[in-house]
């Protein structure tokens, strides 16, 4: 389901919307939560690069972002990364 909202969202708010935005978050959580650390790693990367660009650099949600990457290289073991 969130696959299919972020597919709506992209289609209706354009790729870079903060909501849309949200949504690639969304999947990145639930694969996050599935185990799949290095599938949500990806994910939040890309999530925090648009977000970069769309509300910048200091935005909370950017910021969350960073979080979200060092939390998944904490779960695969990346401590020096994270």
């Amino acid at each position: 389901l969130y696959r299919e909202c972020w597919e709506v969202r992209k289609k209706t708010l354009g790729e870079h919307h903060p909501q849309t935005l949200h949504s690639i978050n969304g999947i990145a959580n639930a694969l996050d939560d599935q185990g799949k650390y290095a599938e949500s790693e990806a994910l939040y990367r890309e999530c925090w690069e648009m977000r970069k660009k769309t509300l910048g650099e200091d935005h909370p949600d950017t910021l969350d972002s960073i979080f979200n990457i060092a939390c998944a290289l904490d779960s695969q073991g990346k401590y020096a990364e994270s």
